[in-house]
């Protein structure tokens, strides 16, 4: 930890490249064009990640701030131009204190980047901003494939349907998860063998007949 942030894990790697491909496919299913799925902006919007750096993600280049403090930098500042007043304006920095609960000296110093942010600090602004908890403080790859997944869960919402007795079905019994697993199995005959796999368990709990 370095004055209150947790510091990232360096090994998580392949879970960006993992998440496009995911989105991808449900995108496909939908026809959803990959700039549909795939709005930079809108994704930068999402993460606080830079435009660049998920643009080189999104490839499978290596990208992102290794900085904890530039990283809060730059979310910060993005929260503050693209999270604005519903009359169209920036919240001045005495609103921010205020529904932060802090001063406005504290503020503007965590603006300016003359402190270094506490968890504390970082979980007033996000309640303030309402986002997602995470969002200053997050790696890059880290914020960028949250995002993704949040994507991912609404094309399937999309895919099932949300007016669709299957989707009610698949909700009320809960076996959305091995649909979408055996969706994903390469060939007929893979799924076959779950189907086989399925009936088998079925006989096994089946009641006795008396």
């Amino acid at each position: 930890m370095t004055d209150g942030f947790l510091v990232p894990d360096p090994a998580a790697t392949g879970t960006v490249a993992a998440s496009v491909a995911r989105v991808a496919e449900l995108a496909a299913r939908l026809g959803l064009s990959h700039g549909e799925v795939f709005d930079v902006h809108q994704l930068s919007q999402e993460s606080g990640v830079p435009a660049d750096v998920v643009s080189a993600l999104l490839d499978g280049r290596p990208a992102g701030e290794p900085d904890l403090q530039t990283r809060f930098l730059q979310r910060f500042d993005l929260l503050r131009t693209t999270r604005l007043k519903p009359n169209g304006r920036r919240y001045t920095q005495q609103e921010i204190a205020d529904g932060a609960g802090m001063s406005r000296q504290q503020a503007g110093a965590l603006i300016n980047g003359d402190r270094r942010p506490t968890m504390e600090h970082c979980d007033a602004i996000q309640r303030f901003f309402k986002v997602h908890a995470g969002f200053l403080t997050a790696e890059d790859s880290d914020a960028l494939d949250g995002a993704l997944q949040r994507t991912e869960q609404r094309l399937l919402h999309d895919y099932a349907g949300e007016s669709d007795p299957l989707e009610r079905l698949l909700q009320d019994h809960g076996v959305r998860g091995i649909a979408w697993r055996a969706a994903q199995l390469p060939t007929d005959k893979h799924r076959d063998k779950v189907t086989e796999w399925l009936d088998m368990l079925l006989e096994s709990v089946k009641p006795t007949e008396p």
